[in-house]
C-alpha cells in the first residue's frame, strides 16, 4: 500500500526525525521525501510517500498522531487504497457549471466516487447540495473571504481523499495546500496552461487574437506552479470575429466542465498520480 505522511508545523530542530526513525524502523520503504522550511514564517512543512504492508496502516496512523502530539506537528496519514470509492470535497464559488457536472458524473456513474461535502465563499450554489444531497457548508463571511481553517476541518470530519476546486475562485494558502499535499488537490483553470495564467485567460487569450481556447485540470502544489502539474486540457476552437461572450459562455457552459470531469475521473480511477511535482501514469500496485 501507497501512503503518504504530511507535516505542518512551527519550524524547529529535528522536527523529521521522529518520523522518519518510525517508518524506516517499521520496515517502511520511502519513494518520496520534500522538507521545507519557510524561515520567514517559521514553519516546517514535509512530505514523505512510503510503501507499507495494508495490514499496518492503523498502526502508522496511531504513531503519527502520537509524534504529532509530541512535537506540535499537525500530521496526516493518507492512502488513495483508503477507500473502496473515494471520497471527494468540491469546492465552488458562483459558477454552478463545473461543480455540477463533477455531481452529474458521479450520479451517472461516470466518475467513481463519493461526493461526501460541498464546501463555498459563497451561499450561491448551495441549492447543488440539495438537489444532490450532499452537505453544504458555507465558509466564509460576508465578504466572501473564507475561513481557510474551517476548510481544512471539513476535510477531516467528511474523511476527504481528494479537494476539487470546481471554479473556487479564492487562493488556498500554502499551509492548506501541504496539509493535503502529495496529489489530493485538483484545480480547474479556466485556461490553457502554461500560455494564460492568472485570472482572466479568455481576455488575455482574446487580445493575442487567438481562435483556440481551452481549461487546464492540474494538481494543486504546495510551493510555486513548475509547469508539470497537468491532468488533463481540452481545447475549442472559434470562427474569425467570434465575441468574447460568445467565448467565454462556451467556455463556462461546455469546455470546463468536460476538462475537470475527465481531470477528476483519471484521477480516481487510479490512472495518473503526482509524484515529485509531477503528472506520471500510475504503475500497478500491490495491496
Amino acid at each position: 500500500m501507497e501512503v503518504v505522511i504530511t507535516a505542518l508545523g512551527p519550524d524547529n530542530v529535528a522536527l523529521a526525525d521522529p518520523i522518519i526513525h518510525h517508518v524506516t524502523s517499521q520496515g517502511a520503504r520511502i519513494t518520496e521525501i520534500q522538507m521545507y522550511d519557510h524561515d520567514e514564517e517559521q514553519l516546517f512543512a514535509m512530505l514523505c510517500r512510503i510503501s507499507i504492508d495494508a495490514q499496518h496502516y492503523d498502526q502508522l496512523d496511531a504513531a503519527m498522531r502520537q509524534i504529532g502530539d509530541h512535537t506540535g506537528l499537525a500530521i496526516r496519514v493518507w492512502s488513495s487504497q483508503r477507500h473502496a470509492v473515494p471520497r471527494l470535497a468540491i469546492c465552488c464559488t458562483y459558477s454552478e457549471f463545473t461543480p455540477r457536472a463533477v455531481l452529474q458524473a458521479i450520479r451517472d456513474g461516470f466518475i467513481v466516487a463519493e461526493p461526501s461535502v460541498l464546501i463555498s465563499n459563497r451561499s450561491t450554489l448551495a441549492h447543488l447540495g440539495e438537489e444532490f444531497d450532499v452537505p453544504f457548508h458555507q465558509i466564509a463571511n460576508d465578504g466572501g473571504v473564507p475561513d481557510d481553517e474551517q476548510m481544512v476541518q471539513l476535510v477531516d470530519q467528511y474523511d476527504v481523499d481528494y479537494v476539487i476546486l470546481a471554479r473556487y475562485m479564492r487562493i488556498l494558502p500554502a499551509s492548506t495546500c501541504w496539509q493535503f499535499a502529495g496529489g489530493r488537490i485538483i484545480n480547474l483553470h479556466h485556461g490553457l496552461l502554461p500560455g494564460f495564467p492568472g485570472f482572466r485567460p479568455y481576455h488575455d487569450a482574446f487580445a493575442a487574437r487567438m481562435l483556440t481556447f481551452g481549461a487546464t485540470c492540474h494538481f494543486i502544489i504546495p510551493e510555486l506552479d513548475a509547469g508539470n502539474q497537468t491532468i488533463n486540457q481540452r481545447t475549442f476552437s472559434v470562427a474569425p470575429g467570434t465575441d468574447l461572450p460568445t467565448i467565454i459562455k462556451q467556455g463556462e457552459t461546455e469546455n470546463e466542465p468536460s476538462c475537470l470531469v475527465e481531470g477528476v475521473r483519471r484521477v480516481v480511477d487510479r490512472e495518473v498520480q503526482l509524484r515529485f511535482h509531477r503528472v506520471i501514469a500510475r504503475l500497478p500496485e500491490t495491496p
